[in-house]
C-alpha cells in the first residue's frame, strides 16, 4: 500500500471575505471606470442648462443688438453643447455596459461552478437561478435608475442656482425635493413586500414548469397534464396577483411624483412673477423662465428613480440571494497538485448519506463500509434495491462527502482532491445516463479536444464500432438533447465509452448493463477484462449476474451495512450456503406448524444465477 500523500496548507491567499462582501470586491477593479462615468454624468447634466443660457443670451444680445452674426455664433455654441451632451450620454452608457462585461468575467465562472456544487450538496442555488440573478444585477448597471442616481449631484447644483435667483424659490424647490424623497420611501414601503413575494413565486412557477418539461413523457402518457397545468396556473396567478398589487401601488406613487414635478414648475413660474412685481427676483424678468426650468430639473432624477423603483427591488432581491449563496459556499483554496493516481482504492469505516437539506440533519445510508482494492482488481457491489450501492459510487468519486471515514485513492482523500485535476483519471457511468447536446465524439471525449486514437479505443471497449460506422456523419453525428437520437442501449454504450475514455485509473459503473442486450453484456465483460489487463481499478454496482464472472471480489450491502466482502468464489459460496440454511430452516418451521402452513420465502439478494457461484 502506498504511503498516504499529505496535502500541505495552500499558500497564503487573500484574506477571507466577509459573508456579503464577495460581490462588492468584484466591483473594486472597476471603480475608476465608474468614477469616470460619474464625471461624464456631471458634465452632461450641467450642459442641460444650455437651452436656458441660449434663451437668455438671445433675448439679451440678439434682440437688443439685432446682430445676425451673434445669433449664428450663439446657435453654433448651443448646437456644440447639445452634441457634447449627447456624446457624453452615449459614452457613459457604453462604459456602464463595459463595466458589466468586466465584472461578468469575474462572477460568471464562479457562479457556474457554484451551481454545480450547490446541486451536489442539495443547497439552494443548484439551478439556473443564480445566473438569472446575476443577469438582473448586471443589467441594473446601465439602467435608467443608476443614470438618474448619478445626476443627483447636478440636481443639487440646480437647487443652488434656484436659491441664488431667490431664497424663496430655493426653499420651495427644496421642500418639493423632500416631498419626492418621501414619495420614494412610500413607494419602497408599498411595493417591496409584494414584489419580493412575487419574484419568489415567479421563480417557483418557473422551476415547476421546468420540472414538468423534463418529465413530459410521463405526464403525457398517464394523462397528468390537466392537473399539472392547474397547479402551475395556481402559482402563476398568485405571482401575477402580487405583481399587480405592487404595480397598482407603484403606479399611484409615480403619478404623484410626476404631478409634484409639474406643480413645482408652475409654482416657481408664478412665485417668480410675484417676486418680480415686488422687485425681489435677482436677474430680472428672464429669471422667471430660468427658475421654472431648472427648478423642474432638480426633481427630474428623483422622478426617474421613483418611476424605476421596481428595478431597484428586483435587483436588490437578486443581490441578496447571490450574497447569501456566495457566503454559504465560499471559494475553495487552491490545492497542491498531486501525481496521477495508479488506482489503489481504500474505503475506511465509511459513514455517509445524501447531503442534507439546509436545517435538516444528515441521514446516514452507508454504515461502516470498509474495503481495499489494488490496481487491476474488479469489485462487484451487490445487494437489494436501496441498499446504498449508488451512494457508495458517489462517495467513492468524491461527489458526496462522508460523514465519517474516508475514501482514499493512492492515499489521498478523494473528496478534497481537485476535480479538474482528478477527473481525467476517473471513469463514471451513472445509473441515470445523461448525454449532452453535441457530437458523438464530443460526448465521449468529455467535451475536450477529441483524440482519434482514444476515441477508437473507447469505442472498441464499449462495442460502439457498428453504431459509429452505421451513422452517416460517424463521429460528427449530433446526439441531440439528452441523446434523444439514440436508443436507451446506445446511450448507455456511449456513456460507457465516455467513462473509459483516456485510460482512467479508477472506473465506477453503476448498473452498467441495465439497458444492454446479450451482445451489450458480452461487450461489457470484454471491456472489464481489458480494464483489468490494463491495471485499472473497477467497481461495478449491479443486480445482474452476467458480470460476476469477470470480477475478482464481491461486496454485499444490505440496508447500507456491509454484510460480506472478499474473493468472488468465497462470497458466492457463502451466500449459497446461507440461502440453503435459510431454506432448510423455513422448511423445518413449516413442517413443525403442520400441513398447509406457509412460511415466509427466503428472498435472494441477487438473481438466482448469482447464487450458483457461476464463474
Amino acid at each position: 500500500m502506498n504511503a498516504p500523500l499529505s496535502r500541505p496548507p495552500a499558500q497564503a491567499a487573500a484574506p477571507g471575505l466577509k459573508p456579503s462582501s464577495e460581490l462588492v470586491a468584484v466591483f473594486k477593479p472597476v471603480w475608476p471606470a465608474l468614477r469616470r462615468v460619474f464625471l461624464f454624468s456631471l458634465v452632461a447634466g450641467l450642459l442641460v442648462l444650455a437651452p436656458s443660457v441660449y434663451m437668455l443670451e438671445v433675448y439679451d444680445r440678439v434682440v437688443n443688438s439685432r446682430s445676425h452674426m451673434t445669433l449664428w455664433m450663439l446657435t453654433l455654441v448651443v448646437l456644440a453643447a447639445y452634441a457634447v451632451m449627447e456624446f457624453l450620454e452615449w459614452v457613459r452608457s457604453e462604459m456602464l455596459h463595459e463595466v458589466g462585461h468586466e465584472v461578468d468575467k469575474a462572477v460568471s465562472p464562479r457562479l457556474f461552478q457554484l451551481m454545480f456544487d450547490a446541486n451536489l450538496k442539495r443547497l439552494p442555488g443548484g439551478s439556473l437561478q443564480p445566473m438569472n440573478d446575476w443577469r438582473t444585477v448586471r443589467e441594473f448597471l446601465p439602467s435608467p435608475f443608476v443614470l438618474a442616481l448619478m445626476e443627483v449631484p447636478v440636481a443639487v447644483v440646480f437647487l443652488v442656482l434656484v436659491y441664488m435667483i431667490s431664497p424663496v424659490l430655493g426653499w420651495v424647490t427644496l421642500a418639493s425635493a423632500v416631498l419626492q424623497v418621501a414619495v420614494a420611501w412610500l413607494t419602497e414601503r408599498s411595493t417591496q413586500p409584494p414584489l419580493t413575494e412575487a419574484n419568489r413565486n415567479a421563480h417557483a412557477a418557473n422551476h415547476y414548469a421546468d420540472s414538468s418539461l423534463r418529465n413530459a413523457e410521463v405526464i403525457e402518457a398517464m394523462g397528468m397534464l390537466r392537473d399539472i397545468h392547474a397547479r402551475w396556473i395556481a402559482r402563476q396567478r398568485e405571482f401575477l396577483g402580487l405583481q399587480a398589487e405592487a404595480s397598482r401601488a407603484a403606479g399611484g406613487f409615480q403619478a404623484l411624483s410626476k404631478m409634484i414635478q409639474l406643480v413645482l414648475s408652475s409654482a416657481l413660474l408664478g412665485l417668480s412673477a410675484w417676486l418680480l412685481l415686488k422687485n425681489q427676483l435677482n436677474g430680472g424678468p428672464g429669471m422667471m423662465i430660468v427658475a421654472s426650468i431648472i427648478g423642474g430639473r432638480v426633481l427630474t432624477p428623483l422622478v426617474q428613480m421613483v418611476t424605476q423603483w421596481r428595478l431597484v427591488v428586483t435587483a436588490r432581491d437578486a443581490w441578496g440571494r447571490l450574497a447569501v449563496l456566495l457566503s454559504a459556499m465560499p471559494q475553495r483554496d487552491p490545492l497542491m497538485p498531486l501525481p496521477a493516481p495508479r488506482g489503489a482504492l481504500v474505503v475506511e469505516q465509511l459513514l455517509a448519506g445524501a447531503p442534507a437539506l439546509p436545517g435538516q440533519p444528515p441521514q446516514p445510508i452507508l454504515k461502516g463500509v470498509q474495503f481495499a482494492l489494488q490496481p487491476g482488481e474488479v469489485l462487484a457491489v451487490i445487494g437489494p434495491s436501496a441498499s446504498g450501492k449508488t451512494t457508495l459510487a458517489r462517495v467513492m468519486l468524491g461527489l458526496w462527502p462522508a460523514t465519517a471515514g474516508k475514501v482514499r485513492l493512492d492515499g489521498a482523500d478523494v473528496h478534497t482532491w481537485d476535480k479538474a485535476e482528478l477527473g481525467p483519471h476517473l471513469g463514471y457511468l451513472p445509473q441515470g445516463v445523461e448525454l449532452f447536446e453535441g457530437t458523438l465524439a464530443e460526448n465521449i471525449a468529455r467535451f475536450g479536444e477529441p483524440d482519434p486514437a482514444r476515441l477508437e479505443a473507447a469505442a472498441a471497449l464499449a462495442g460502439l464500432q457498428d453504431l459509429v460506422s452505421g451513422l452517416a456523419q460517424a463521429w460528427d453525428t449530433q446526439v441531440g438533447r439528452d441523446g434523444q437520437v439514440l436508443s436507451g442501449g446506445q446511450r448507455q454504450r456511449v456513456a460507457l465509452a465516455r467513462a473509459l475514455y483516456g485510460d482512467p485509473a479508477l472506473v465506477v459503473l453503476d448498473e452498467p448493463n441495465s439497458s444492454l442486450d446479450e451482445a451489450g453484456d458480452a461487450a461489457l465483460n470484454e471491456a472489464l477484462r481489458a480494464l483489468k489487463a490494463r491495471g485499472a481499478t473497477v467497481v461495478v454496482m449491479t443486480h445482474r449476474s452476467s458480470v460476476l464472472g469477470v470480477c475478482d471480489k464481491i461486496l454485499l450491502l444490505v440496508d447500507g451495512a456491509q454484510q460480506v466482502f472478499g474473493p468472488r468464489d468465497e462470497v458466492l459460496a457463502a451466500m449459497k450456503q446461507a440461502q440453503e440454511k435459510t431454506a432448510a430452516q423455513a422448511a423445518a418451521q413449516a413442517e413443525a406448524r403442520g400441513p398447509g402452513a406457509a412460511g415466509p420465502p427466503a428472498g435472494p439478494l441477487l438473481t438466482p444465477a448469482a447464487t450458483r457461484g457461476r464463474a
